[in-house]
This record gives C-alpha cells, structure tokens and sequence, in this order.
C-alpha cells in the first residue's frame, strides 16, 4: 500500500491518491490505476474488474504470475493495458488479441517469456506448479492493494448514490492522460491516417501555434472532441520505426497535470502527434501585461501546484524518469477549468531536430530558463527542470517574463528580483496588477521556494517533492486569509486562439 492512500481515492482532489486518476464528469470514478514496478505477485485477482471505469491500467514490472485473465478484456472503458515485465504463461484470451488487433487497446506484454500472444498456442504451455508449493489467488501484497482500491471504489459509489447524483445514458470515455477534471473522448483507434489527420484539421486551416517541431493546427474529431494536431516537420531527424516506439511511450504516460496525447499519424513525411486541446492558452499569455484579465494570487498559486504535480509525476512515477528539458511559462497550457497541465513533455528526446545534436553542445531549452550548470555538467538532469520551474514560479509571482526587455536591453528576470529579495521588499516584487490582493505571507514563502529552486549549484537546489509539498501549504496561508478568490473562475480569461504568433511555442495542442 503506497503512503498516499488513505481516505477516498478521489476526493478532495487536492489529496487524491498517487498512482491513480479520477473523473470528475458528473461523479469521482477511478479512470487510470498504475501499480508499476509495485513489488506485486500472484495472480490477477478478479476484483480488478469493478474498476469499470479505468481507461488504463498498468501492472508492469512485478512478479505477477499464471493466465492473462479474460476480464481484462470485458472491462468496457480500458483502452490501456500494460503487463510487461512480469511472469504471465499460458495462452493470450481471443478477446484480447482481437482488441489489439483493431488497435481498441494498446496493449503491453514484452518482458513475459512464458505467455503465448499468438492464435496458435499449444494446450500444455502453462507451466505445472511445482510439488508441495500452493498457489494462492494473490499473496497479501497485491490483496492489501486491490482491496483498498475496491473499498475506495465502492466509498465514491456510495457518496454518488447518497447524493442521488443521475448518470447520463451516453458513455463518454474518460482519458486517463491528462486530468481528473473534465472528460476527453477517446478515438477507437489511436492511430490516425494522414487522410483522418486532414479531415480532422479541416485541410490544416487553422494555424494555432508553431514550435521547433512544426505547426500546429486546430481540429476536431468525429464525435466533437477538440483536439490539436502537431506535424513533425520534415527536418526531424526521427525515423518511422522510432517514432512509433516514442508515440506509443507517451500515450501510456498519463497524469491529470500532464497534456494528453489522444493519439499519432505515423505515415513516413505525415507523422502528427494529436492533443487534446487547452482552450485557456498558455500561461505566459495570462501573465502578459497586454492580457487585461488579471489572475488572481490564489490562481497562480494553484498553477504552480498543478505544474508542480505534472513535474513530480515526471520524475518519480514514470521509469525511467522522463526529464522535461524545456520547462517554462509557453509549456504550461490551462484547459477550460484554469487548470494547468505541462505540454511537450518527453519530446525534447524523442524528436531531435536538424540543427540540434544528441552531445551536449546545443541542448534543449530556452534562454532563461536553461540551467547555469548545463555547459559544466554537460547534460541535464532532474535538477535541471528545477531551476526551470524556479524561473516559471518566478514569472507567477512578478508577471514579468523569464528575459525582461526594456529600452536599456534585456534583464534576467533573476537579476531584477535578486536586489529587491535581499532588501526585503516582497511588495515590490509582487505583480503590481494584484493591487494588494494577497497575503504578504503568503508572498513571502513564495519567493523563498522560488529561491530555493534556483541556486547555480545543482547540489543546493530543493527536489520536486519538497517544492510541491511547500506550495500547498503557500496556497492553505493564503485561503486561511480569506483574501483569495474562487477557483475555476476562468470564462474571463479566456483568449482567442487566432491570435497567436506562429513563430511563437504551440499555445494549445
């Protein structure tokens, strides 16, 4: 049992449990459980199958032995099954190969060298039990898990049926990829064909933003769902084969404060990544001193948690760790709700550009945001995407962008905050458009936790738990003071999406 999971696994949001997301559609329900690397063995106990809402279940890399079982395929909403790594034998149930044959399940068994994935499978190919040793349905580690996930289960149950919340008749699918808050249809198939990609794009009509990778362009699935549709350009260096095996990684890599990816095109010069899209932009377009709807102190203070969440998420719960490399204020989008998840995760690696290089002479980042130790170190690392967060927390406090541009030059915005930190005058480093409203406290601990992120020394830098642990306990300051203002208060904010610069990063995907 993981140290977070301790009352209802879905509510408050705010202390829902890690590993696993929820939806918030019209009642909490467990959408994505992730057991990886866990310590579990035993068989797949049966009661798995009252997750019926779960999208993506991963049990990778444990111990887990005996037969794929059959409900794994009878599960209505899992379009993510990964059981690699472990100790499976026996036959692959029909149902399962015909749901990964016409790609409504993206499913994962390398690793499992006694599991027959085939049509033709021998009858005697599970493995006799060795004499005098029992098999147990499930040893007490995987029964405490799967227990407490079922109470959790039947708890959200039970507040649904005492607060007489109606489920509607539709069925709408859940992505587990990117959020606990709203729903995202996902398409059957999670391969798209270069022709699907046009239909979808409206023949790429609508330029929303345009990054290092390519365009990107607004569209629209079949059943509505919005989406943003990045096209690799024709100077990636990544081929066919691995672009597959990286568009497939990032699928299975989901967290509510991570942007999802819904799905890929992988036709040779056609290779498109498809997002869901962020209707509210990107946050260093709310902080723009020409955005004349200003967000309030407890706001940013929930961004920075959300970011904080999706950046932890990244460095402890994918293996192996998945560094950002490009962390700053464009890579941080906000969907209808204002709240924040990270885009272009993992694509720093994946897709190399022509101008870049896999040695350390021309890394991925953005001036500002780069760490001071990158050309001494020689490559970047966890601590890397720290002082990258220090930099965004810092634009959230001050509105001021990570180069601040004044007829006089260019300032690093560490530069102009650093005086004013050492004389005290957290007043002044505030953005000046808050007129007041928040807590000098509240304030205070803010840049202390900024600080503390970017330090030129990798060594002296706090860890994504710390900082995340520490902002919550900025925001609790701040709504105990009672000066702060809802949460999800975002139809002001919102922002025309035709109005981007196309030399600027993607604002939504």
């Amino acid at each position: 049992m993981r140290a977070s999971w301790q009352g209802d696994p879905c509510v408050p949001t705010q202390y829902s449990w890690n590993g696993l997301n929820c939806s918030y559609d019209s009642s909490p329900r467990i959408i994505s459980l992730n057991l990886s690397s866990s310590g579990l063995n035993g068989l797949i106990a049966t009661s798995i199958s009252n997750l019926t809402a779960v999208v993506s279940l991963d049990l990778s890399n444990n111990s887990l032995t005996g037969s794929v079982p059959d409900f794994l395929a009878q599960m209505p909403s899992l379009r993510v099954l990964n059981l690699s790594g472990n100790n499976l034998n026996g036959s692959l149930p029909r149902t399962l190969l015909k749901k990964k044959a016409d790609r409504s399940l993206l499913l994962s068994l390398d690793g499992n060298p006694n599991l027959c994935q085939s049509d033709n499978c021998p009858t005697n190919n599970v493995q006799p039990k060795k004499k005098g040793i029992s098999v147990a349905p499930i040893i007490a580690s995987v029964t405490a898990v799967l227990v407490l996930i079922s109470l959790g289960a039947l708890a959200v149950l039970w507040i649904i049926k005492r607060r007489q919340i109606q489920k509607g008749a539709a069925i709408t699918t859940t992505t587990t990829f990117g959020g606990s808050t709203g729903t995202l249809r996902l398409s059957k198939n999670q391969h798209f064909t270069s022709t699907e990609v046009a239909r979808i794009t409206d023949n790429f009509r609508t330029v929303i933003g345009e990054g290092g990778f390519g365009k990107v362009y607004f569209g629209r699935l079949d059943n509505g769902t919005e989406v943003a549709v990045k096209m690799l350009s024709q100077s990636s260096k990544q081929g066919y084969k691995q672009f597959h095996t990286e568009a497939q990684l990032l699928m299975v890599v989901h967290h509510r404060n991570l942007v999802s990816l819904i799905g890929y095109c992988e036709e040779f010069e056609n290779m498109a990544l498809i997002y869901e899209f962020m209707s509210n932009g990107n946050v260093r377009q709310h902080l723009s001193a020409h955005n004349p709807n200003v967000l309030s102190w407890s706001q940013r203070l929930q961004i920075a948690i959300d970011a904080a969440q999706g950046l932890e998420y990244l460095h402890n719960g994918c293996k192996p760790p998945i560094i950002h490399r490009d962390l700053k204020t464009p890579n941080i989008l906000l969907n209808e709700n204002m709240q924040a998840k990270i885009c272009d995760f993992g694509l720093s690696k994946a897709f190399v550009r022509e101008q870049d290089s896999y040695i350390s002479t021309c890394p991925a980042g953005t001036p500002g945001y780069l760490d001071p130790e990158f050309h001494i170190l020689g490559h970047s690392s966890q601590k890397s995407d720290i002082y990258s967060f220090g930099i965004v927390l810092f634009e959230l406090i001050t509105g001021h962008p990570a180069i601040i541009k004044s007829p006089e030059g260019s300032m690093h915005i560490l530069q102009w905050v650093t005086p004013l930190i050492e004389r005290g005058d957290i007043q002044s480093i505030v953005d000046p458009r808050l007129n007041d409203q928040f807590n000098i406290g509240s304030a205070q601990k803010a840049v202390e936790i900024a600080m503390s992120c970017v330090p030129t020394k990798v060594v002296q830098r706090a860890d994504i738990n710390r900082v995340l642990s520490e902002l919550k306990e900025c925001l609790t300051v701040e709504i105990s003071s009672g000066r702060s203002q809802r949460m999800g208060n975002s139809k002001s904010s919102e922002f025309d999406t035709t109005a981007i610069e196309l030399d600027s990063p993607p604002s939504a995907r």
